[in-house]
């Protein structure tokens, strides 16, 4: 008989990997809810309907989604780009950089066109809330990392909500892109970075 406290034979056994084809149907799953949010919102989007595209059974899904929203929710997750921070050594390069990222992502990116029925559907699940607020957030955090900067300089005066500031930066994207539909131009991130700059620099 072992005695020896420490040996492995003692030890709890260790989890076992994850099966492969648990991971491939997941993977499928998720990638077939985004294409369909991407076609038709999240209205659109069925188990029913996700398991016919995949190819995967509705009993698998649902082992790994016991209800409709927590796949929506995973999926509605994998939308986030990230972006990167620029740090080109002054505020308004900063800015026209971050935003000029931003307005690419806005043109080209496929949680673009996902994210108004995210808006409508946030409105009425709590759930969603929290998704559409990660989204959300992930859009503001290089802003406020070029803000803090611009402070910590004493580029621009110190500002008592610094949320109202980064709202005039990305407001102007957004409306463009999902009410008028107008190009995301150079000629039009200069006005916006300028209004910005009138504003950060003001007494």
């Amino acid at each position: 008989m072992n005695t020896d406290p420490h040996s492995p034979s003692d030890a709890p056994p260790t989890q076992s990997a994850v099966d492969p084809r648990t991971l491939r149907s997941q993977t499928t799953v998720l990638t077939t809810t985004i294409e369909l949010l991407n076609e038709r919102g999240l209205g659109g989007v069925s188990i029913d309907e996700i398991s016919r595209r995949s190819g995967v059974a509705k009993t698998t899904i649902y082992r790994h989604w016991p209800i409709r929203a927590d796949l929506l929710l995973d999926a509605c997750a994998r939308l986030i780009t990230p972006m990167t921070v620029p740090d080109t050594g002054g505020f308004q390069t900063d800015l026209t950089a971050a935003l000029t990222q931003l307005a690419q992502l806005l043109e080209t990116a496929r949680w673009s066109h996902t994210l108004p029925s995210v808006i409508d559907a946030a409105e009425r699940d709590p759930d969603l809330a929290r998704v559409l607020s990660r989204l959300q957030h992930s859009h503001m955090t290089p802003f406020l990392e070029i803000v803090d900067r611009a402070l910590s300089r004493q580029e621009i005066v110190p500002l008592a909500e610094p949320s109202a500031l980064i709202a005039s930066m990305l407001g102007p994207l957004y409306y463009r892109r999902w009410f008028t539909h107008e190009p995301l131009s150079p000629a039009f991130l200069k006005g916006v970075v300028e209004t910005v700059m009138a504003r950060a620099l003001a007494n």
